[in-house]
């Protein structure tokens, strides 16, 4: 659990698979989870490491035998059009490249995706304004180093957590450990995951200084949540 690739997440439910983030090992970690289609896209921020594996979506593209769907907001669509312009024009008959096929939907408030509110929560990611999500019950926060106020009332009464911290140590961007058990001590979540961790960051030993009901996340966890659906 000390070997980590870089934070994407299938949230699945009403028979729906929901993609967050595509990073660049997005087609190793696919085929290492058995995870063989998703029904749409949904992008936390546009930095290299969360949109580099979007190539790889065209594969769900050739199963579904349909576009896909790619939820962001304004700034992380100019940057995924400008790197990916290609996937998302409109394919030509005559075309033989086997490329993605993507449609994009602006993020500019609470939105439905297959019959659950997607709630966006957005954060202070060093210089830049992301996105978390809140979707029922669960809230996935990653790449934060703080949350305004308004954001945390949005998260109240969420009862699975996964949120970024990043190690030890004070940085810039991320969220620390310490900074991280503040909001959870806060949030008061039945369980909360720790993700985006560093290399520095030992699993098993780091575990063990963390309350009950913290955790760290790890390659392949599987997390349950009731999620209410309409």
């Amino acid at each position: 659990r000390d070997n980590r690739t870089r934070c994407s997440v299938v949230i699945s439910y009403g028979g729906k698979r929901v993609l967050v983030d595509t990073t660049p090992e997005l087609r190793i970690q696919c085929v290492a989870r058995g995870v063989d289609h998703v029904d749409a896209v949904v992008f936390t921020h546009a930095h290299a490491d969360h949109i580099m594996g979007l190539d790889d979506v065209r594969r769900f593209n050739a199963i579904a035998k349909r576009p896909l769907d790619i939820f962001a907001d304004a700034q992380t669509h100019a940057v995924l059009q400008r790197s990916f312009e290609y996937a998302f024009e409109e394919p030509r008959r005559e075309q033989k490249v086997f490329r993605p096929h993507l449609v994009p939907k602006l993020i500019a408030g609470p939105f439905d995706l297959f019959g659950q509110t997607w709630t966006p929560i957005k954060m202070i990611h060093g210089d830049l304004t992301v996105l978390g999500f809140r979707i029922g019950n669960l809230a996935y926060c990653t790449d934060a180093s703080f949350i305004p106020r308004e954001s945390m009332e949005l998260l109240r009464g969420v009862e699975v957590l996964v949120l970024d911290a990043l190690q030890h140590k004070k940085h810039p961007t991320h969220l620390t450990i310490a900074e991280s058990l503040a909001v959870v001590e806060e949030l008061r979540p039945r369980q909360a995951w720790f993700t985006h961790m560093s290399h520095q960051v030992r699993h098993a030993e780091t575990e063990a200084m963390l309350p009950p009901n913290v955790r760290l996340a790890y390659d392949g966890l599987v997390i349950s949540s009731d999620l209410p659906i309409g």
